[in-house]
């Protein structure tokens, strides 16, 4: 694993995709500052400034595409939760990764695909973790409720620390995920979930799903129960 350290850039993310042939697999980007950071449905991450964790992993594991390597954002997101835990919190997984405290989202993980000439060149990882942040600038964030480790637990968070041990975790079982898919997390993944059991709504690009989240199946899916005790399985979406 080689980890590229950089001072200040757009987005970890952007800066892996467009330069993936020079990446190794497993190669990590990390920035001290990012100015222009992206989540999923294309929201942008706020800067909330030095201290808190901007961070890409350029993964290579097959030019043939898996079905298993959507799954990995879930994957990160059952090790940002085993991390969080170690602070004596109680993190929970909002569908299909969001990672809250006590209600409120601390980390955005976005996944990208890069396929060239019908071959898979790698998969970027990123991820975003509120790691030392003022509740002052927590409250400008849109949409989301969001908080910070160190809003938490009452102190400051070594990030150097703290990305050791999330590099480690999840490299740990990576090559195990790999080969069993969603399955090998499903119950760490159920039991840390905080949307089961519950009327949702979920965004699924320009239309909104409604119904009791049944269930989340062997893939990773969300099964909802509808009207006329019909189900539907959303496989992307946003739980409004």
């Amino acid at each position: 694993m080689e980890i590229i350290r950089l001072d200040k850039i757009e987005s970890t993310n952007s800066y892996a995709k467009h330069s993936i042939e020079n990446f190794a697999d497993k190669t990590v980007i990390t920035a001290r500052c990012q100015s222009a950071g992206r989540g999923r449905l294309e929201r942008s991450w706020v800067d909330l400034g030095e201290g808190n964790l901007f961070m890409s992993i350029v993964l290579k594991p097959d030019e043939k595409f898996s079905e298993v390597y959507p799954n990995i954002t879930q994957y990160l997101s059952v090790v940002l939760c085993k991390i969080l835990e170690t602070y004596n919190l109680k993190p929970q997984i909002k569908w299909p990764n969001d990672v809250l405290i006590n209600g409120k989202k601390i980390a955005g993980i976005l996944s990208e695909t890069v396929i060239q000439g019908g071959k898979c060149k790698g998969i970027i990882l990123g991820i975003g973790v509120n790691l030392n942040a003022q509740s002052e600038k927590l409250a400008k964030i849109p949409d989301k409720i969001a908080t910070a480790l160190n809003l938490e637990i009452g102190k400051e968070v070594d990030l150097s620390q703290f990305t050791d041990k999330l590099l480690d975790e999840f490299f740990k079982n990576y090559d195990e995920f790999l080969k069993t898919g969603f399955k090998y997390i499903k119950n760490d993944y159920i039991n840390r979930n905080c949307f089961l059991n519950k009327e949702l709504k979920v965004q699924v690009f320009n239309n909104i799903e409604s119904g009791l989240a049944k269930s989340i199946d062997d893939c990773g899916a969300l099964v909802l129960l509808k009207e006329g005790n019909t189900q539907t399985t959303l496989t992307i979406g946003d739980i409004l």
